[in-house]
């Protein structure tokens, strides 16, 4: 099996002030994350503000992150979109930027039944060598990919190696694993909070959003369940919830980007429709940041 590591961060785009991207402060936060916790990186995701950013940009960034630090890292570039033609000319593009793998959502919005999640995926991994990972997120689509048609589409793909499970319903996972018995498909938890629960039960590991902050404890965490110290791993776990509570106090990724300015990072503006944590959040995400230190 090919894997792409325990943690993958789901990175947070820094913007200019105008609301281009900030390539050179996207570099530094890619090596901080790198060197603090994260095996490779998902670029211009939901974390990401990937709808915000248009195709050229999103390419020179997937591009410069391959540069500098594919040689060390596993970096993974969201193609998804909900037009498949869309996500196909994207994929295409991506191919020749040097990531290791795409990721494509189901498409939002449109909700296409079963047969078109089948038809629009493999159509995607048709348009590229890469290995594609799927992601099912229902709470913001509005629609899913069910078990079986992810079986479906990795017996019949050999490119659809992994899926980012964001149901938050570890039932899903557990099926997928039942009808995708082998580790050469990985299953990552798109929710920080089962991250356990998913490698319990056959996952490969998480697409994090917290790991921007405690990137190096999640590593020990899921080193430590690995090894079958399972008592020391759940402590670990038990110490980040204010964190992972903080992280989604309000819609990702409004929370973990104001985390990072604080943390000394140019992040910019959210480009709208986010906006900036109210003054409540923000008090909430500095309580959770200050204790976790101490």
């Amino acid at each position: 099996m090919t894997t792409f590591g325990n943690i993958l961060t789901a990175m947070i785009t820094p913007f200019t002030d105008d609301g281009h991207v900030n390539f050179q402060e996207a570099l530094r936060l890619a090596g901080y994350l790198l060197d603090n916790g994260s095996d490779g990186l998902i670029v211009c995701g939901t974390t990401g503000e990937g709808p915000n950013i248009d195709d050229r940009d999103k390419l020179e960034l997937f591009t410069l992150i391959a540069k500098e630090y594919g040689h060390r890292a596993s970096i993974i570039a969201n193609t998804g979109s909900n037009s498949t033609k869309k996500s196909i000319a994207l994929t295409k593009a991506a191919s020749h930027t040097g990531v290791h793998g795409v990721m494509a959502v189901v498409p939002y919005y449109n909700k296409p039944n079963q047969e078109g999640c089948y038809l629009h995926f493999k159509a995607v991994a048709d348009s590229t060598d890469l290995p594609v990972m799927l992601y099912n997120v229902p709470g913001r689509t509005g629609g899913r990919i069910e078990p079986q048609t992810v079986a479906r589409l990795a017996n019949e793909c050999p490119n659809i190696t992994s899926i980012k499970e964001a149901t938050g319903d570890i039932s899903i996972t557990q099926q997928i694993r039942a009808l995708l018995p082998s580790d050469d498909f990985m299953i990552y938890s798109g929710d920080d909070a089962l991250t356990l629960d998913v490698i319990q039960n056959g996952g490969a590991g998480v697409i994090s959003v917290a790991a921007h902050i405690v990137g190096n404890e999640m590593q020990e965490m899921i080193g430590l369940f690995r090894q079958g110290k399972v008592k020391e791993a759940r402590a670990i776990e038990l110490s980040l919830v204010p964190i992972l509570k903080a992280m989604f106090i309000t819609t990702n990724p409004i929370p973990v980007k104001y985390a990072m300015k604080q943390l000394g990072f140019t992040t910019g503006p959210l480009l709208l429709p986010l906006c900036d944590p109210s003054v409540e959040e923000a008090q909430i995400i500095d309580a959770a940041i200050e204790s976790y230190k101490q």
